[in-house]
């Protein structure tokens, strides 16, 4: 190693660091995004099988009964935006 490459490591580093942090806090409010999704997706579907068995809405989920359809529809905020998911199902017959 010569006198004029002395340092060049920590500068390189000192450079590259926040961006690998930047990418990390990055993925992980991804992952973070997509299990709050999935929840959501859940929560509809069960408050929509459920209103289509004749039961109550469940999971603070809007129920919509419209002919033969049962749509509800669940809204839950991130820090950034709100996700809103719909699930739909069949009224199920003879349910009241």
């Amino acid at each position: 190693m010569s006198r004029t490459d002395r340092g060049s490591a920590t500068a390189e580093l000192a450079v590259a660091l926040p961006a690998v942090v930047l990418l990390l806090v990055t993925g992980i409010g991804a992952v973070a995004a997509v299990t709050v999704k999935l929840g959501c997706v859940a929560a509809a579907r069960d408050a929509a099988l459920t209103a289509a068995r004749g039961g109550g809405a469940t999971g603070g989920a809007n129920v919509d009964v419209s002919g033969d359809t049962v749509t509800a529809t669940v809204r839950r905020s991130l820090r950034v935006t709100e996700l809103t998911c719909t699930a739909t199902a069949a009224r199920e017959p003879g349910a009241p």
